[in-house]
C-alpha cells in the first residue's frame, strides 16, 4: 500500500512559478512510476506529467517546456516544478503512483493524493 500527499500548491499570477511535492509512504516507492494529473472545474482529470524509477519521464503536450516532473528517492518524494504559467493551468493537481509498467505514455494509476489547488490569475 502506498499513500500519498501533496503540498505546494496556492494562488500566483500568470508567468509565476510553483513546485508541487508528493510525499510518499512504503519502502518499495523508488520502483514505482509517479505522475501528476490535473483536474479543472467541470471537465475530465488530465494527465501531466510522468517519471519512472530511472528518472525517465513524459509529458502532456500542453506542458512540455514549461514544468518539469523530477524525483527524490532518497527523500520518496516526487515533484512537479510548474514555470510560465497560464490561467489555463488552473486546476486541482493529483499526485499517483503505480507499480512499473512497460511505457509511461499508458495504463493506469493504482495509487491517489487528495489533490492541491493550483490557481493561475491573469
Amino acid at each position: 500500500q502506498v499513500q500519498l500527499v501533496e503540498s505546494g500548491g496556492g494562488l500566483v499570477q500568470a508567468g509565476g512559478s510553483l513546485r508541487l511535492s508528493c510525499a510518499a509512504s512504503g519502502r518499495t516507492f523508488s520502483f514505482y512510476d509517479g505522475g501528476w494529473f490535473r483536474q479543472a472545474p467541470g471537465k475530465e482529470r488530465d494527465f501531466v506529467a510522468a517519471i519512472d524509477w530511472s528518472h525517465s519521464t513524459f509529458y502532456a503536450d500542453s506542458v512540455k517546456g514549461r514544468f518539469t516532473i523530477s524525483r527524490d528517492n532518497a527523500k520518496n518524494t516526487v515533484y512537479l516544478q510548474m514555470n510560465s504559467l497560464k490561467p489555463e493551468d488552473t486546476a486541482v493537481y493529483f499526485c499517483a503512483a503505480r507499480r512499473p509498467v512497460p511505457s509511461l505514455r499508458t495504463g493506469e494509476y493504482d495509487y491517489w493524493g487528495q489533490g492541491t489547488q493550483v490557481t493561475v490569475s491573469s
